[in-house]
């Protein structure tokens, strides 16, 4: 049984999948699992991941029945999952090689079953290796705790950052919605009385500045918060304006690194 299971979702993404794949595959940690979801792709997304899964047996890739966004693929993979963790990886980024090992390690030495890292951002058009990666100043900081309360004024979690315990938490879903669901998954986490770790060590290299990225444009998702704030935590008006507040000026302060 693999200890990791990482759940990437893809679509139309051939030009940057290579990269998010071998990243995963060349970790110093290999007991992993990764477990990808094409989301209907029209390029050769499937065709390149049936080529990584004929050279690993760790490369299980599956074609969604129909087209249902990343959330959707994100939980057919976390339905297949099999390792005591589980972690997140879109297709245009990338894990360092140290990545599983040291995050591993840290979540072992503590008690909260979500924990993230740190993390580096590259431009859109870089195609080198994540062994080729060369430290830049463009590092997102991870906060060293995170509860509920704090989570509802800001996102703090990259996703390709992030990775729970299946062991303590059980197989948690990503809410069916059409953006955000990330930022839910973590927040029904917390709600339900789990804090978060944050690791220093920036250990994953996001994609910026890509217009198909997953989460490209985050003040244009505006609405998305609202209506997670609302609908899904239920916040009141004045609650959900001043989470709403925290999250524009974080998506403003992190396009700006």
């Amino acid at each position: 049984m693999p200890l990791v299971s990482v759940v990437m979702p893809v679509h139309n993404s051939a030009a940057t999948l290579g990269t998010a794949v071998r990243s995963v595959l060349t970790q110093t940690h290999s007991d992993v699992e990764l477990l990808v979801t094409d989301d209907q792709s029209t390029d050769d997304s499937m065709d390149l991941l049936r080529e990584f899964a004929a050279q690993d047996e760790r490369v299980l890739p599956r074609t969604a029945p129909e087209r249902g966004g990343a959330g959707r693929a994100r939980n057919l993979a976390i339905e297949r999952a099999r390792g005591d963790y589980v972690a997140f990886l879109d297709s245009d980024d990338m894990w360092l090689p140290e990545k599983t090992e040291k995050q591993l390690a840290f979540a072992k030495e503590g008690t909260a079953p979500l924990t993230f890292t740190s993390y580096f951002k590259m431009d859109a058009d870089y195609d080198g290796e994540s062994s080729d990666w060369v430290p830049n100043g463009r590092v997102i900081r991870a906060r060293a705790h995170v509860d509920y309360r704090a989570m509802l004024r800001r996102d703090y979690i990259g996703a390709l950052t992030a990775m729970y315990d299946r062991t303590v938490l059980g197989t948690r879903l990503m809410p069916e919605m059409l953006k955000r669901q990330d930022y839910a998954l973590w927040l029904s986490i917390m709600r339900d009385g789990a804090d978060a770790r944050g690791l220093a060590e920036p250990l994953a290299v996001y994609r910026a500045g890509q217009a198909a990225s997953l989460s490209s444009n985050k003040m244009s998702l505006v609405k998305y918060n609202w209506s997670l704030y609302r609908e899904h935590e239920h916040l009141s008006v004045p609650r959900a304006t001043r989470a709403l507040a925290g999250a524009a000026w974080q998506s403003l302060r992190n396009s700006r690194i």
